[in-house]
């Protein structure tokens, strides 16, 4: 089956870098829910299963392996609203998601820091909440057990080329999720959106720092990508940080665009910017 905009209803290409697998499973409009899974796991965990039956089928799919954990980023129905539907098709399932959030279907609240050993997935689950698109939301950084490859599930926090908006919290916790948290990550963490949204967020890269070669051929590539009905996911961190204005706002050619002179009046404005981008 496809959805109205011509996406596949189940689009599993599997990521094998090292040993650690991504199933990518798109959903509604544009989001991504994901199934990930360690070398040494004989289960999946499932990300954001927003549709849960579609999420199911994947697991099936690939191995026919049973998904009984699920990591929710955040409260908003787009990323969480699967949740209840999926604990009836798994009787037992663990949802798991942040202590300050209303997560639908949650079991497990979790709190900054906290660690997870998801041993049947063959992983450990590293919470971190990641406050400003809402205040509870929590980035999953997932490591296999056996080859310690990385991960980092982000919601609506940090996207491929952008960030979210900052729908409840302000521009310190906009710093401290996305400078001080997320981009101190291993370099070659993998990091998984919750969203396609990556040509707009380039274009607005490029927009704000024409002369980036990084971001250009970024975009290029993304636009390359999309023509071919293809997901812009994953990236790095290390790629984020040569290209995503939102990791710079201590460049100085971003701080003479925005006219600001701090680093955290740079990260304001730029979001205020690309609100009406």
């Amino acid at each position: 089956p496809r959805l109205a905009d011509g996406w596949d209803r189940i689009w599993c290409d599997i990521y094998l870098s090292i040993a650690m697998q991504v199933v990518v499973v798109p959903c509604l409009n544009n989001n991504y829910a994901y199934l990930v899974q360690g070398s040494g796991g004989n289960e999946w965990a499932a990300v954001d299963p927003v549709e849960p039956m579609a999420v199911l089928q994947a697991a099936r799919e690939n191995g026919g392996k049973t998904c009984r954990n699920i990591l929710t980023t955040h409260k908003h129905e787009d990323h969480a609203g699967g949740n209840a539907e999926f604990a009836k098709n798994v009787p037992g399932c663990v949802v798991y998601g942040g202590e300050k959030e209303q997560v639908e279907g949650c079991t497990n609240a979790v709190h900054d820091g906290q660690e997870i050993n998801l041993s049947e997935v063959g992983v450990q689950v590293k919470c971190i909440e990641t406050p400003f698109h809402t205040m509870g939301s929590i980035s999953y950084l997932v490591t296999d057990q056996l080859t310690q490859e990385k991960a980092v599930f982000t919601g609506d926090t940090l996207f491929v080329g952008g960030c979210g908006k900052c729908f409840e919290g302000n521009v310190q916790n906009m710093w401290d999720t996305l400078i001080h948290k997320l981009s101190r990550l291993p370099p070659d963490t993998k990091v998984y959106c919750g969203h396609e949204i990556t040509v707009k967020n380039l274009e607005f890269c490029v927009h704000a720092d024409p002369h980036n070669s990084c971001a250009q051929e970024k975009l290029d590539w993304a636009k390359k990508m999309r023509s071919q009905g293809k997901p812009t996911i994953p990236s790095t961190i290390a790629e984020e940080l040569s290209y995503n204005v939102f990791l710079r706002p201590l460049d100085s050619n971003l701080q003479m665009w925005t006219g600001k002179i701090s680093a955290m009046e740079t990260l304001a404005e730029l979001r205020r910017r690309k609100d009406v981008f």
